[in-house]
C-alpha cells in the first residue's frame, strides 16, 4: 500500500518570489498586459493577433513559474511518483464533488444575481471561438498548471502549515476574487462581486485534492480536466 505523503514544502527563495510574482499576476498584468503587447506590436511595426497574444501571455507564465518553482514541483512529483493510486483516487472523487457542488452553487447564484452574465465565461467562449486551438491549449495545459502552482501551491501550501482553515479561506477567495475582481473594476459595477461564489466551489475542491493527495499534480490534473469537459462542451 503506498504511504501517504505530506505536502511538499517551499524553499524561502521559492515563497519570497513566489509571492511577488503572485502579486504581478492577481493585480497588475490584468490591465497591463493588453497595453504592453499594444505596444510591442507598435515597436515591432506588426499587428498580433489576439490569439497569439494569449497564447504567448500563458506560455510567459508558464515558464516564470517553472523558473521560480522548479524545486517544489520536482518534490511534489516525487511524493506523486510515490501515492500514485492515491492520487488517481483523489482526482475522481474530486471530479465528482467539483460538478455535484457547482451545479448547486450555480443554481443558488441564480437567485441572488439572475441579472449578472459571467463575463470570465463569456470571455472564454469568445477566445475559443476566435481561436479554438490556442484558446484549448491555454485553458486545458497552461492556464491549470500557472494557477495551481500559485493558489494551491504557494498560497494554500504555505499557509496550511499555520491553519489548514485560514488556507482554504485565502485560497478560495483570492481564486475567486481573479476571475471576477477585473471584470467588476472594468464595469464600475460591485454587485459583480456576487459571481465570486461560482468559483468558490472549485478554489475548495482543488484545495481538498491536493490536501488530501499531498501532490499538486493532482489538483492540476483536476483543474486540467474540468476545464477541458468545459471546452468540449462549448465546442460542441
Amino acid at each position: 500500500m503506498a504511504k501517504r505523503a505530506h505536502t511538499a514544502y517551499m524553499t524561502p527563495g521559492e515563497q519570497i518570489a513566489g509571492t511577488v510574482f503572485f502579486v504581478i499576476y492577481l493585480l497588475v498584468l490584468p490591465f497591463a498586459a493588453g497595453p504592453m503587447f499594444r505596444l510591442a506590436a507598435e515597436l515591432l511595426g506588426t499587428h498580433l493577433d489576439p490569439g497569439f497574444q494569449n497564447a504567448l501571455y500563458y506560455y510567459i507564465l508558464f515558464a516564470v513559474t517553472l523558473v521560480i518553482f522548479h524545486g517544489f514541483l520536482g518534490r511534489t512529483s516525487r511524493h506523486l511518483a510515490e501515492n500514485l493510486g492515491l492520487a488517481c483516487r483523489t482526482l475522481v472523487v474530486g471530479l465528482i464533488a467539483l460538478y455535484g457542488l457547482n451545479e448547486l452553487v450555480y443554481r443558488l447564484t441564480r437567485l441572488v444575481s439572475a441579472t449578472q452574465t459571467n463575463l470570465n465565461d463569456v470571455s472564454i467562449s469568445a477566445q475559443i471561438n476566435d481561436a479554438p486551438h490556442m484558446t484549448v491549449l491555454i485553458v486545458v495545459f497552461l492556464a491549470p498548471f500557472v494557477e495551481e502552482t500559485l493558489f494551491r501551491g504557494l498560497v494554500f501550501g504555505n499557509l496550511k502549515g499555520k491553519s489548514r482553515t485560514v488556507a482554504y479561506l485565502v485560497s478560495c477567495l483570492l481564486f475567486a476574487l481573479l476571475h471576477v475582481w477585473q471584470f467588476a473594476v472594468v464595469n464600475r459595477d460591485l454587485t459583480y462581486f456576487l459571481l465570486m461564489v461560482q468559483y468558490l466551489v472549485p478554489g475548495l475542491v482543488l484545495a481538498w485534492v491536493y490536501d488530501h493527495s499531498g501532490t499538486l499534480w493532482t489538483s492540476i490534473g483536476l483543474h486540467a480536466a474540468a476545464n477541458a469537459l468545459s471546452a468540449w462542451v462549448l465546442l460542441g
